[in-house]
Order: structure tokens, then C-alpha cells, then sequence
């Protein structure tokens, strides 16, 4: 199967990836005369709350055709459908994601998605129900293909409905899809026909009713599995009702190869039979290919192998015509494609290798070779591979493979380097390496390092290999933190430019600046950006790297909107639609950065949803902390504790997975922000405790690093101090890192720093400094549109902020700056809405002069424990899944059992009497 080669080439109505494209996502079409599944139809049609509909079973079972007659319900009822079946190419993330834009443009309006972002944008704008229909899942087995798959699912929108038919259990989360009642499953057990069903499949076969018996037995022989049936069908054809038979017939699947080979295939003429069998090697059944494998007696032509097509389907051979669907990037089909019933290809694959084993490869080198002459050299690629001839598919990579490289399709190129045997491919040095690049993106540095230190390559004297080498070496000592030997290694290859070779140029300029940059080296960080944009012969790849490292560079040095815009145009800057480059993963993480940081949490999500799972696997650590640590701040910020943790829990896992303990104490860093604001002293201590692990920070390097801009344990220590603590023993301490801060050009930093001393100063009450602090720092912000910057540190941001407004109502200053005066407001509001925090001076003063716990009920207790989270009402309701007006009285009956007038004096009387921890 083709990929897509490049976005003009998607467009093309006459390119053969448009053919291919038309049929994956053309819904198989429906026949009168099939069996109508309705109880499975309607079951499936009714489970609105589902949002996976998974239909499992082997091969046979009629899963396909179930799907294609609730899809045609589900049409029918108005609701949007959308289809595609997929094949072990589409493990391709790239190509993958093509793929499911195209379903998707049949379901929203504005025609086709660009890239990543347009395909989440569409579902989630999607206004009436849908349902998207994936078929042949079990040819998936890429982490990254079956995570975008989970996370699609996780968060599809109201309406939103996801239908999976596989041959196994597919990986996608469906342990939490059950727990939450969002998963209908229908098996074998629900596929297989009923007696009556296998009645009526036979009277519309043209059997006539068969005698009850005769039914009884087929039935009971074949327990309902609807390809012997047919089969049988076929067999009854040949005998007739002749008791011997049915009395010798077996649904075994023994007996389903026995009666292909003998009621479908021996029946069968010899050109027939043969054309059957030489042609099932091919994925897609093309006239022209297929005309290329069949022999063919002299004088026959193109159109004699159309009209076998379609006789084989006139005859129901279990062969499926693949119907184009309108308006397919502009296609408007010449020919019709077809392709083999997957039970039946399979046999006839097994039969082919065992009646003529010499011709599978020769077959298989003959479609290679058609591909090859037609300019598609993916399918060609994969045809050589499957045939066993290494040397001519290293023949063919050695022609294509730095394209694939320079197209950052890793993905593509790892899966095709893990069928080679390393014996063969040794022998090709320039191939090596590029198999080594691929590793890294698709497996991360640990993986490629290894392979690397037994590379043949290394010994290699080709100049073209060693420049590669060299620029991935600081790569993977970057990726794994060690900095200092990056630079050093990266300085070595740098005395070697302009080495003709301008991706690994590029890609070498781009790591270092990145490298530069942690190491305090900011001027050497841009200037070698520059010098990456200004190099010849750039491509979508490196582009997009280059922008994602200066996106970086601009969000720590607080140019928030220089940020974004650069980061949007690292994302859209990709070559083909639903490209998904390693840049553009690291970007698509930092791109989220900077939605969060303006408070649109919403979009930040969906982002991460998309560029998180591959950024987590083979992204730079700080990628993966980022990622992991903003979906917490989310969930928190929506009032979800539970889930803020969870996400937390997993980023804990990680590192200990990974032996990356700086993602430990990342975690443990956000949990202590989570229960400082939650008013949670001793574990907010602990979790701090913890983050400072034995030699960790030592290395001032650690602070440095991208995903420890904001949060480090110093920084931490004094937000603990300005809650729990001294604020005044804490004042030298900001002051002084806010110094180090802006001289190091971490502008970010030092808003943050400013930030925690405006509130330092006000708590020792020093209010005209920390009146000075507080409007030095929010007018930068309120420049460049931070608000999560203040919003993360709580509710005890809110008194700073309104006296800045009071100050403007008090000088008549409302009227003089429109956009500051909207800023502070919206930041007021914002703060507003926060649960407040409490403070030690604030617990101490809130206990109640009296009260009891023996009236406290096991759900007040609960409801006292959401409310020491920092739970809002409306998150208290969703948790005890009770209206609002009730969560409304039982904080009545709390506040009077405790002697308590708000949640915070109920909290602190709850602790002091040990209801709750």
C-alpha cells in the first residue's frame, strides 16, 4: 500500500494515493440479500453512552458486515458516519493520521483537516452525533497509531461514538471504558447465527428452506460461524441435500480450509484458480496490477483482467468491491479496486506458498517492480520485503530512504529497518545510520544509543555516514541530559560544516542551540537558530525543529505571543497534512505550553491529547514532565483532585521506569504546588522532601533545564514558607534568585520570582512594596497575556490584584488604559472563582470554639475530604453525583455540626477532631 508523498500529491485527483485513499475510506456496501443483524444492530445503535463499540472476533464472523449495516442505521437516523479501513501500513502515524482526516472531512463541514490540530479541531467543533467505523484494527500494533486511537476515544466530544471491528483485543484502553460503562462489546458469542438466522441465510442464498433436520444439523455443526456456513452453502451446490454430507461436515477450521480448497477453488477453471492464487499477495486488487501477475494467454489486454474482477465477484468469491466515496480530495475514479475477503486471502496466500512456494517471491518481486515502475515506491518497498529479497529492498531504500529521513517519517523507515536482518544490513553503512535516526525518534535515546555502540557504521570510512554519526551523538547525550558532553561533542562536529548534507547540518545547529541555551549560553542559542534558518536546502523537518527550539527560547524569555505564533508555525510548516514529524511533537507540547499560560485549557488539552503519547516515548524528558505536569494543573484547575493526581502518579511511574529521577521529583514538585494550595501542610513538606533527592540539585545545570523553569525545590520551599512558614526569613532567599533570574535572561523565571515577593511583601505588611512588586510584574504579563502565571499560585493572589484596581479607582485612572483595566478585571474574576486558600494564620484562626464528630455521617466525612482538596460545589455534585442544592444543604448541616460559617472553618474543626486526616 502506498503512503502519501506529499500534500500536492494528496490533492491530486489522479494520483494513486487518492485511489488508494477513495477505498479506505468507502464503507463496504450492503446486499438484500444478506442476513439482517438487527438485534446487534439495535443493541449497538442504542448504546449512546458507549464511547467505544468494540466488535471482536476471527476471521469469518461477519464483523465487517455487522458494521456496514449499523452504519447504515446510524445514517439513517441522521446521525454522521465516517469509515476506514486500515492495513498494517497505516501503522505510520503519518499516514494514519491522513487517512482519518480524510474519513473525518465526510462528517464536518470546511473540507479536509491540515494536519494534527485541524483533525482534533473538527471532531471537537462537530456539533451533531457521529460515529467513526474502524476496521481491521488487528492490523495496528504501533504504540503511537493505538494511542492517538485511545486518546481519541478518551476524549471524544458529546455525540461522539468510535465502532471497532478486530480480529483481537485491540490496545486501547478498555479496562476503563468498562469500569465507566462506556464500552459495548459484541464476540464471537453474539456474532454467531441463531438457528432461525441460519435459516434465512440459507432461503436467501436461493436454498429454499432446508428441512428441519438437515437445518438443525448445519447449525449445530458449524455452531452459527457464518464462513462455513456459506461454505456449506457452496458444498450443497456440488451434493445436494445428500445426508453423508452434511452428516461429514465440520465448522472446524480444519474443515474451512478442507472446503475452500475443495468446493471454492478446485471448482474453479485453471485461469481462474490460478489468478486467485497469484494475485492474493496484493493488499488491493488494481486491474492494471493484477493484469501484471496473472498469466495471461497472448492477445490478452488490461480490459481482460477488469472483466475476471468483476466475474469473481459476480460469483460471490469472497471478494469485496471497494466503492469510492464522493468528493475524495477532488477523486473521481477511472477504475474500480476490489480486495479479498480477509479468511479467504489468507487461505489463498497459505495455499500459493504451499502449491508453488518458489512463485510467493517471485510474485511478490513482480508487484515490487510494477510499483517501482509507477513511481511508488513505499508499496514497492513493501513487496520486496515481504518477498524476501533483501537486496533488492535495500536497493530500493538506499534510492529513497534519506527522503523518508528528511520527511521525518521514522516510523515508516523503523518498521521497515526491524525486517531486515542486521547480517544484510550491515553491509550498508549509509542505511545503518539512518535506521539509527529513526530509532531515536520512534524509540527515544536509550534504544538508539544501544544500537549505535554496535553499529558496523561506526568503522565506517564514508564521509556521508560519518557526518550523520556526528550529528547524532549530541542528540542522544542531549536527550538523556547529559548537556555538557552534548556540547562537547557537538562543538567537534561543528569544526566539519557545511558538510554537504543539510539535515544532519541543520539538525546538528538546532540541538545545540537548544544544548547552549541550558548550559546559560543564550547569545550562541540564537545565533546558531539563525544560522539553521539560513542554511540551503532546508526541509518541513528541520524547519519545524529550528521554530520549536526558538518557541522555547521565546516563552523563557516571556515573549508569550512571539511564542505561540512561531509554535503555530512550527506545527503547520510540515510538508503534507497530517505530518507528524519529531519536531513537530516537541512543538506540539510547547505549543500547548503557551495555550495553557493564556487559560485556554481547553485547546491546551487537545493538544496535549494528540502530541503527548509520542512526545512521552521519544520526546526529550523535559517534553514528557511538561506534558504530564500541565494536564494536572488542568485537571486541577477544573476542580478534579483525583485526576490531577492520577496524572501525576503516572509521570512518578515514568521516571522510575525510565530511571530519569528528575521526573520523580517533577511530580513530587507538583504535588507539593496541589497541597499547598489545598492548605495541606505536613504533605505538602513531604512531597518536597521527596522531590529533593540526594544530589539531584546539586548540578545547577538541573534548574536549568526547560521543564524546571517555574518549578524547582527552592521555589517550592519558598511557596511552602509565604502559606505554612516565614515569609519574612523567605524574602532574602526570592530576592535572591529573581537577581539570578534576570541576569540569566529567564524573564519567565523572574515574573514567577516577583510574583511569590509581591506576596511575601504583603504578608509581612509591606504593602506598598509588595504594591510595587505586584504592578511591576502583572503590567509585563498583561503585555505579553500571562494569566496562569498568577493563577496557579491560588486565591492569595486575589487581595494583591484588587488593590491595583483600587488604586485605579482611587486615582481616576479607570478610564486611561483599557486593555490593563480589562486585564486586571478578568484576573480578578478569574481568582474569584478559585477555592480559597488557607493559610497556617488562617487554619489557627478558623477553629471553632466547639463541636462534635460523633454526628458527622460517613458522607459528610466524604464530602469534608473533597472539601480539604479544594473541590468547588459543582465538582463536589459531578464526585457524589447529586444535584447542587444538595451538596448546598449537606455543607449546611457540616457548617452546624461543627460549629463552622464557611468551608475552611469546617475543614480546620474537621482536622483539629481527626474526622479527617
Amino acid at each position: 500500500m502506498p503512503s502519501p508523498p506529499s500534500s500536492a500529491a494528496t490533492t491530486d485527483p489522479g494520483s494513486p494515493w487518492a485511489a488508494v485513499l477513495a477505498g479506505k475510506i468507502s464503507p463496504p456496501a450492503t446486499s438484500p440479500n444478506q442476513v439482517r443483524r438487527r438485534a446487534i444492530v439495535e443493541r449497538a445503535g442504542g448504546a449512546s453512552q458507549a464511547r467505544l463499540v468494540l466488535v471482536r472476533a476471527p476471521a469469518g464472523y461477519g464483523k465487517t458486515t455487522t458494521m456496514a449495516q449499523l452504519r447504515e442505521r446510524l445514517s439513517a437516523s441522521g446521525v454522521g458516519t465516517a469509515w476506514l479501513t486500515v492495513d498494517r501500513a497505516d501503522n505510520d502515524l503519518p499516514r494514519f493520521l491522513q487517512c482519518l482526516a480524510a474519513a473525518v472531512a465526510h462528517l464536518v463541514e470546511g473540507g479536509r483537516a491540515r494536519g494534527l490540530l485541524g483533525l482534533v479541531d473538527q471532531l471537537s467543533a462537530c456539533e451533531h452525533p457521529f460515529v467513526l467505523f474502524f476496521d481491521d484494527v488487528e492490523c495496528l500494533h504501533e504504540s503511537s497509531v493505538l494511542g492517538m486511537m485511545r486518546e481519541l476515544i478518551e476524549h471524544l466530544p458529546h455525540g461522539g461514538q468510535v465502532v471497532v471491528g478486530s480480529r483481537n483485543v485491540p490496545e486501547l484502553g478498555l479496562g476503563r471504558l468498562r469500569v465507566h460503562g462506556q464500552l459495548l462489546e459484541v464476540d464471537a458469542e453474539d456474532l454467531r447465527f441463531s438457528l432461525d438466522e441460519t435459516g434465512r441465510f440459507f432461503e436467501q442464498r436461493g436454498k429454499g428452506p432446508l428441512p428441519a433436520e438437515a437445518l438443525r444439523q448445519l447449525h449445530s455443526k458449524t455452531e452459527g460461524w457464518i464462513a462455513p456456513l456459506w461454505l456449506a452453502s457452496v458444498a450443497l451446490d456440488r451434493h445436494g441435500l445428500d445426508n453423508a454430507f452434511i452428516a461429514q461436515f465440520s465448522g472446524s477450521n480444519v474443515a474451512v480450509a478442507h472446503y475452500l480448497a475443495d468446493a471454492v477453488l478446485a471448482r474453479q477453471p485453471d485461469e481462474v484458480r490460478q489468478f486467485l492464487l497469484r494475485t492474493s499477495v496484493l493488499g488491493q486488487l488494481d486491474a492494471p496490477l493484477c493484469h501484471a501477475l496473472a498469466p495471461r494467454a497472448e492477445g490478452q489486454t488490461l480490459a481482460d483482467s477488469e472483466r475476471m474482477l468483476q466475474r469473481l465477484e459476480a460469483a460471490d468469491l469472497f471478494i469485496r468491491p471497494v466503492l469510492p466515496t464522493a468528493g475524495v480530495a477532488g477523486h473521481t475514479p477511472t477504475r474500480r479496486s476490489w480486495r479479498y475477503h480477509s479468511l479467504f486471502a489468507d487461505f489463498l496466500r497459505a495455499q500459493l506458498a504451499r502449491e508453488q512456494p518458489h512463485e510467493f517471491t517471485r510474485l511478490h518481486l513482480a508487484a515490487s517492480g510494477w510499483y517501482e515502475a509507477n513511481g511508488r515506491p513505499v508499496p514497492a518497498i513493501e513487496h520486496a520485503i515481504e518477498g524476501g529479497d533483501m537486496p533488492h529492498a535495500l536497493s530500493l531504500l538506499s534510492q529513497h530512504a534519506q527522503r523518508f529521513l528528511e520527511q521525518g517519517r521514522m516510523r515508516l523507515l523503523h518498521r521497515w529497518f526491524g525486517l531486515i536482518p542486521e547480517a544484510d544490513l550491515a553491509g550498508h553503512p549509509r542505511l545503518e545510520v539512518i535506521a539509527l535516526w529513526a530509532t531515536c525518534f520512534v524509540h527515544g535515546p536509550a534504544q538508539a544509543s544501544v544500537q549505535l555502540r554496535d553499529a558496523r557504521c561506526n568503522q565506517s570510512g564514508d564521509a556521508t555516514v560519518q557526518v550523520k554519526l556526528r550529528a547524532l551523538r549530541p542528540l542522544l547525550l542531549a536527550m538523556t541530559d547529559r548537556y555538557d558532553e552534548a556540547m562537547a561533542a557537538g562543538r567537534e562536529a561543528l569544526e566539519h560544516m557545511p558538510t554537504g548534507c543539510p539535515f544532519s547540518d541543520i539538525g546538528l545547529m538546532n540541538v545545540l542551540a537548544h544544548v547552549a541555551w541550558v548550559l546559560g549560553d543564550a547569545p550562541t542559542s540564537h545565533q546558531l537558530l539563525d544560522r539553521a534558518r539560513r542554511t540551503p536546502n532546508s526541509n518541513a523537518f528541520t524547519r519545524a525543529y529550528t521554530e520549536s527550539v526558538e518557541g522555547m527560547l521565546d516563552l523563557h524569555e516571556a515573549r508569550l505571543h512571539q511564542a505561540m505564533a512561531r509554535l503555530r508555525m512550527a506545527l503547520g510548516d510540515s510538508g503534507m497534512p497530517g505530518h507528524s514529524s519529531h519536531g513537530n511533537t516537541w512543538g506540539g507540547v510547547l505549543y500547548a505550553s503557551t495555550l495553557y499560560e493564556v487559560n485556554r485549557l481547553d485547546d491546551a488539552q487537545r493538544r496535549l491529547n494528540v502530541y503527548l503519547p509520542h512526545a512521552s516515548e521519544a520526546g526529550l524528558p523535559d517534553h514528557m514532565i511538561m506534558g504530564h505536569a500541565m494536564r494536572a494543573r488542568i485537571a486541577h484547575a477544573r476542580g478534579d483532585v483525583v485526576q490531577a493526581m492520577d496524572m501525576l502518579a503516572d509521570l512518578d511511574y515514568l521516571g522510575h521506569q525510565r530511571r530519569l529521577p528528575r521526573a520523580v521529583a517533577a511530580a513530587c514538585l507538583e504535588r507539593a504546588r496541589i497541597q499547598v494550595l489545598q492548605g495541606q501542610a505536613r504533605a505538602a513538606r513531604e512531597s518536597l522532601a521527596s522531590a529533593d533527592l540526594p544530589g539531584l540539585w546539586d548540578e545547577p545545570l538541573i534548574a536549568r533545564l526547560p521543564s524546571h523553569d517555574l518549578e524547582y525545590p527552592a521555589l517550592g520551599q519558598m511557596r511552602w514558607d509565604l502559606a505554612f512558614g516565614d515569609a519574612a526569613a523567605a524574602l532574602p532567599r526570592i530576592e535572591a534568585d529573581l537577581a539570578m533570574a534576570e541576569v540569566s535572561g529567564r524573564q519567565r523565571r523572574a515574573m514567577k520570582l516577583r510574583l511569590l515577593l509581591a506576596l511575601a511583601q504583603h504578608r509581612c505588611a509591606d504593602i506598598a512594596a509588595s504594591t510595587q512588586s505586584m504592578e511591576l510584574v502583572l503590567r509585563q504579563a498583561c503585555q505579553e497575556g500571562f494569566v496562569r502565571l498568577v493563577l496557579d499560585e491560588g486565591s492569595a493572589m486575589l487581595p494583591l490584584v484588587q488593590r491595583l484596581q483600587a488604586r485605579l479607582d482611587d486615582a481616576g485612572m479607570a478610564c486611561g488604559d483599557a486593555v490593563w483595566v480589562e486585564y486586571l478585571q478578568s484576573l480578578a474574576a478569574a481568582l474569584e472563582a478559585l477555592p480559597r486558600a488557607v493559610g497556617k494564620a488562617e487554619v489557627e484562626a478558623a477553629s471553632p470554639a466547639q463541636g462534635s464528630a460523633a454526628a458527622i455521617t460517613a458522607q459528610e466525612v466524604r464530602i469534608l475530604q473533597l472539601l480539604a482538596e479544594g473541590h468547588s460545589n459543582g465538582a463536589l455534585a459531578a464526585q457524589l453525583k447529586v444535584s447542587d442544592s444538595t451538596v448546598r444543604t449537606h455543607l449546611r448541616n457540616i457548617n452546624a455540626k461543627l460549629n463552622a460559617h464557611n468551608r475552611m472553618q469546617a475543614v480546620a474543626a474537621a482536622r483539629r477532631l481527626a474526622v479527617i486526616p
